[in-house]
């Protein structure tokens, strides 16, 4: 079959500025075929190459005593003691789930998870951090159901837990919904698998389920803006089959044991380009495929079709050629394709071979770590004017508008369609902070989060991205948790715009910054640029995955109140309102800056919390909503009301970082905050757990009738 004639309107359809395809020009001296534009295409393309954001990424902190392995392989490794080791990285579906809900959200489960088996880990959790446009808004109720859906369909048939998460609305994902993906795995701190290639002349093997045409172009289109051609954009989102990637997990780790695996790389965007390429240029090798060989469930496919599919469950491996019997015999066990499509060269090629024919012939190295990379030009976010209204409203009618809101109203709707339960080792279900499992067959525990305000990125990006790694921090320490490291998923607008890309940057340094004061390096990620529709950006949504380890269950703090307990404030109370959650949902206002994020602080007092769990019957960090949310939510959660002694709007609703509260005895409580004297901790009583009324001073409401409000917002606006 002859291939399209390469034309500028093709060139730009693959994305290309003039300079990269003379770029490309220059490399090659002669012009591509139709296969090798749509290999430099999907190699160059900003969801492959970040050629926008490596600048900045390279600015992370990523080493620490704990980091196995950090960004640039397919998830991050952390040591967790005992020669185990957690695996772990979030990514994002985005596009694909705003073209496609329930298939794009499901593949992107699949994604992150062969993501974390590829290094050679058995999934033990998995989260999801959720943004939708306003729920009024004709398509959300579609986007949300099929979303949520399509997670539980992939998570609950995989077999995973789905112990965390968050979900947000605001009119700025109206036109373009974010869906980023978490997963975690446990895996022998020695035994980890890795992608770079070794050895010339060794079989490039094929293996998992069948290429077919779904998903191609899927990476160049995850790298544009939408408009109004969406729809025609369908075809390129991937379908998934949990039961068959629930296969190829056993089959690969079965295969791991054998020592067959020299190198392995899940084909996820681009798919056997990005694969070959990336374990090619990782080991300075060069790589031979045949398409002939590769297993194909469409008829008639082009070798462009074949190097640019994202079928979903398929891997690529370099095989130990001694061994070929023995892994061949695995693959056909669990009934998944097992076929040799290539090898290893010497040389610093890219051969594609497809009926006879030289389809590409490409220098390897070039397609990917010499990748176009961008200096973009940025301008620094304004900053904001510094709110100074006072708020009147009643405190309980402040408390309304926040769990009345599908934002801070209960989520159970959606994670009641998640299996939080399955491998039986989750401690802490969705809902109550920082998810929970246990390490199997030991007296560990790991804590996960997922966390951002992208209202206050947007107003002052440093400061918000501080604040995403603090209370990622927070939420784990208030769980007792030791937090050990982050993976984040930088979701932003277009970065050719000036003030776009100053909020990546602003942001960029925030998270540095403050995962440097917390002991928790970076250690996997992904960037997600061109989140606009019709030149409409999203909210700056730099998301932070987090992950911290209970050594013991005498560290775990994971009760609920108890009838009497004290209520006791953690941290230092200013009564910031700026950017606020009671600002935003009372008064549709979105004013001020971010709030002030004091690491030293937040260090401090995180530290002080961890130390003495054994006084703490429960806890939670304070973040949106302030006191008065924070205390609402932990009596409902015990299923009693709560006494706060004060109706101070800003004292109830400020959004102050670096706070706690905490509910215990009275005994507890006195030596708690003797030790908090000791330690320069401040704190303070500041109200009691109890009774059947929530009480804001003088203004008071039944928790029964708040509760039913609490749990049935949510559904009410999109369920």
């Amino acid at each position: 079959m002859s291939e399209p004639e390469i034309t500028e309107d093709v060139v730009a359809a693959h994305g290309f500025t003039p300079d990269e395809f003379a770029e490309v020009l220059r490399i090659l001296n002669r012009e591509p075929t139709f296969t090798e534009l749509g290999i430099f295409s999907a190699m160059w393309n900003e969801h492959c190459s970040y050629k926008s954001s490596k600048k900045w990424l390279r600015t992370l902190p990523t080493e620490g005593p704990q980091v196995i392995c950090g960004p640039g392989e397919n998830a991050g490794v952390v040591d967790i003691g005992d020669g185990q080791a957690v695996v772990f990285k979030m990514e994002s579906h985005n596009h694909p789930s705003y073209i496609e809900p329930y298939q794009g959200a499901a593949t992107g489960v699949g994604g992150i998870l062969r993501d974390v088996f590829t290094m050679g880990a058995r999934p033990i959790a998995a989260m999801n951090s959720l943004s939708f446009g306003e729920p009024s808004h004709p398509k959300t109720r579609r986007l949300v159901s099929g979303v949520v859906e399509g997670i539980g369909g992939y998570g609950n048939a995989f077999g995973v837990p789905t112990i965390g998460g968050e979900v947000r609305f605001h009119r700025a994902y109206n036109g373009n919904c974010l869906v980023n993906a978490f997963a975690a795995g446990l895996a022998d701190a020695d035994k980890i698998f890795y992608s770079a290639a070794s050895g010339v002349g060794m079989p490039v093997v094929y293996l998992g389920a069948k290429t077919g045409r779904d998903g191609v172009g899927g990476a160049t289109m995850a790298s544009a803006e939408f408009d109004d051609t969406i729809e025609e954009k369908r075809p390129t989102v991937q379908v998934g089959d949990p039961f068959t990637e629930k296969r190829l997990l056993e089959a690969c780790l079965e295969l791991m044991k054998t020592g067959a695996v020299i190198s392995i790389q899940d084909m996820g965007a681009a798919g056997l380009t990005c694969s070959a390429v990336e374990m090619g240029d990782k080991g300075g090798l060069g790589v031979k495929l045949n398409l002939d060989r590769v297993p194909q469930r469409e008829e008639a496919m082009t070798a462009y079709e074949m190097m640019l599919s994202e079928s979903q469950e398929r891997m690529l491996m370099v095989l130990n050629p001694e061994l070929e019997d023995e892994a061949k015999a695995i693959f056909d066990k669990w009934d998944l394709d097992f076929a040799i499509v290539g090898e290893t060269i010497a040389e610093d090629r890219f051969l594609i071979l497809h009926g006879n024919e030289t389809k590409a012939d490409l220098p390897l190295s070039k397609l990917s770590s010499t990748a176009p990379e961008y200096d973009r030009p940025w301008i620094e976010t304004p900053a904001a004017t510094p709110f100074t209204e006072t708020l009147e409203i009643d405190p309980i009618d402040g408390l309304i508008s926040l769990i009345g809101s599908p934002n801070y109203a209960r989520k159970h709707w959606v994670w009641e369609q998640y299996d939080s339960q399955v491998m039986a080792d989750t401690v802490r279900t969705p809902g109550l902070g920082a998810g929970i499992v246990r390490v199997h067959d030991t007296g560990k525990m790991l804590a996960f989060t997922s966390d951002v305000t992208p209202r206050y990125v947007k107003a002052n990006p440093k400061e918000g991205g501080k604040q995403a790694v603090a209370e990622a921090y927070r939420n784990l320490s208030a769980v007792g948790a030791r937090p050990l490291a982050t993976t984040d998923n930088l979701n932003f607008g277009n970065p050719q715009k000036p003030e776009i890309m100053g909020q990546f940057v602003g942001a960029i340094k925030g998270i540095g910054e403050a995962v440097a004061a917390l002991d928790m390096p970076i250690v996997s990620g992904n960037v997600s640029l061109y989140n606009e529709t019709d030149g409409t950006g999203i909210l700056p949504t730099p998301t932070i995955g987090a992950v911290g380890l209970i050594a013991s269950e005498d560290e775990l703090i994971g009760g609920t109140a108890n009838d009497g307990d004290w209520a006791i404030l953690i941290g230092e109370t200013h009564g910031h309102l700026g950017q606020s959650a009671l600002l935003a949902e009372a008064f549709g206002r979105e004013e001020g800056d971010a709030p002030e994020v004091d690491l030293a602080a937040e260090k401090r007092h995180g530290e002080f919390v961890r130390a003495n769990a054994a006084l703490i019957t429960a806890a939670t960090d304070l973040s949106d909503g302030g006191l008065a949310l924070a205390a609402f939510e932990m009596a409902a959660a015990a299923g009693m009301g709560v006494t706060l002694d004060t109706s101070d709007i800003a004292q109830l609703f400020g959004e102050d970082q670096a706070r706690y509260l905490i509910a215990c005895g009275f005994d507890q409580a006195e030596a708690l905050m003797a030790a908090a004297a000791q330690a320069g901790v401040p704190v303070a009583q500041v109200g009691r757990f109890g009774g059947k009324t929530v009480s804001f001073g003088d203004s008071e409401g039944f928790l029964s009738d708040l509760d039913i409000l609490y749990r049935t917002a949510f559904e009410a606006a999109v369920g």
